[in-house]
């Protein structure tokens, strides 16, 4: 039995390499938050600063506490690995990068504060993403589990009110989360009509 469990582990990981990474990312991000609270200057983002482009990045790998760590993974296991067995590998890492830096540069210039992390704001975008493609596409893109996309976005709309700041005492990055969700929008809407516009 642990041989055939870690067997559909090292599969799982074996066909999404770039969610296995990103994963591993987090849960390092997690390590360092919770060794060094507050982490280092150098891993939030803190505008575009010469030659620090990385930090554009790396937010997205701290994590702030355990429950946080396990639903952005999650979510990140089954839209991210979707979009990476049918784009490939290269296509998913562009498209976190290029969400990852939209999104936390949102965040900063909304809030005007550097201390941010997690990785919510790509995982509206791959959310986005997925969900216009399927709605553009729908013979060629598989669409979301039923009722996902009105569940994140009540979501977002709740984490909008405030009230999880007041009840909970926890902040909530909605500027990345919403921008996250343009984000992959707009890029899925530009892949899903240049598809539609190679077929025709």
């Amino acid at each position: 039995m642990t041989t055939l469990n870690q067997n559909k582990w090292w599969l799982a990981a074996k066909s999404s390499p770039v969610v296995s990474l990103l994963m591993f990312g987090c849960a390092v991000g997690a390590i360092v938050v919770e060794l060094s609270y507050p982490p280092p200057n150098y891993l939030f983002y803190n505008g575009l600063q010469q030659g620090q482009y990385l930090r554009l990045i790396t937010p997205i790998f701290l994590h702030f506490g355990i429950l946080h760590l396990v639903f952005n993974c999650l979510w990140l296991s089954l839209l991210g690995s979707r979009i990476e067995r049918e784009e490939g590998s290269v296509h998913l890492l562009l498209l976190v990068a290029v969400s990852a830096a939209g999104s936390n540069m949102a965040q900063f210039n909304w809030s005007g504060s550097m201390y941010f992390g997690g990785m919510s704001g790509v995982i509206y975008a791959l959310l986005g993403y997925l969900w216009i493609k399927h709605k553009m596409a729908p013979q060629s893109y598989p669409p979301l589990p039923n009722g996902l996309m009105g569940f994140m976005v009540g979501w977002l709309l709740l984490c909008m009110t405030g009230i999880l700041e007041v009840a909970l005492g926890i902040g909530v990055a909605n500027a990345a989360h919403l921008s996250g969700l343009v984000i992959g929008l707009s890029i899925g809407l530009a892949f899903a009509l240049m598809g539609v516009a190679q077929k025709q």
